[in-house]
């Protein structure tokens, strides 16, 4: 189990409009206390065409860390627009939330946003959107509802588990006589839905919300290693290993 885990996160300002900061309330435990800080991080998904729109919004560093239950609130400024291809202003993208430990990331939290004109003038589907968009126009909705959680295996203070000899051994010979049928299980990233209270569902896969009228289906992969935004492809360059599938809540 996880020396420090997230037990709940709340978006406090949401939906609001697309220039409003961004107000995450988060909650952790820590099983033990830890020599280092804890590194958390906002961060906009600008395009799924390219990584390099990325933003982070925001980035803390919180000590020292004690065993027990923590709060705190992280308020991050609205992503910048100019930053932004303007085909990807409007629609649906990502929010994450990480939190890294000696500069390694342990869990993450990403959120489905959607990106639109709530004016009805600018909805008429037989108007032409205003282009370039009018950003002060623009509503951001954090879908807080359908979190999905990542958890990555990590040391933390801890000395790397050695496995006994006689083990290494027994699988050097798997490997010869090509017994690999478990390599999937090994590299499995698991998704749980966080929540405010009681036990963590790992059943969230298609997320459908309401964008200008019209159903948008997400084709999700786990914990936004792999997603479909507008029909494009998003990759992150991060693998999990076997996790639990059930988080206790705060």
């Amino acid at each position: 189990m996880a020396e420090c885990s997230i037990t709940s996160v709340q978006v406090l300002n949401n939906p609001a409009p697309y220039t409003d900061p961004i107000v995450l309330e988060v909650q952790y435990e820590c099983l033990s206390s830890l020599q280092d800080d804890l590194e958390w991080r906002i961060n906009y998904v600008g395009s799924a065409e390219s990584d390099q729109y990325d933003q982070i919004l925001d980035s803390a560093l919180v000590g020292p860390v004690q065993q027990g239950t923590f709060k705190f609130r992280m308020e991050a400024p609205a992503p910048d627009p100019s930053k932004i291809p303007p085909n990807d202003l409007l629609g649906v993208t990502a929010l994450l939330l990480t939190c890294s430990y000696k500069g390694k990331e342990f869990v993450r939290v990403g959120y489905y946003v959607n990106v639109e004109y709530t004016d009805p003038e600018l909805l008429d589907p037989e108007r032409p959107p205003p282009n370039p968009p009018i950003i002060d126009k623009l509503q951001r909705n954090i879908m807080a509802d359908h979190p999905r959680v990542t958890k990555f295996p990590h040391d933390f203070d801890n000395e790397p588990e050695q496995m006994p000899e006689q083990q290494v051994e027994d699988m050097a010979d798997d490997d010869v006589l090509g017994d690999n049928d478990n390599d999937e299980d090994e590299e499995e990233e698991e998704d749980d839905e966080l929540s405010g209270d009681g036990e963590v569902d790992v059943d969230v896969e298609n997320v459908q919300p309401q964008v200008n009228g019209s159903s948008v289906t997400f084709s999700a992969g786990s914990g936004f290693t792999g997603f479909t935004v507008q029909g494009k492809q998003q990759s992150q360059q991060q693998q999990a290993a076997e996790m639990d599938t059930d988080m206790q809540m705060g």
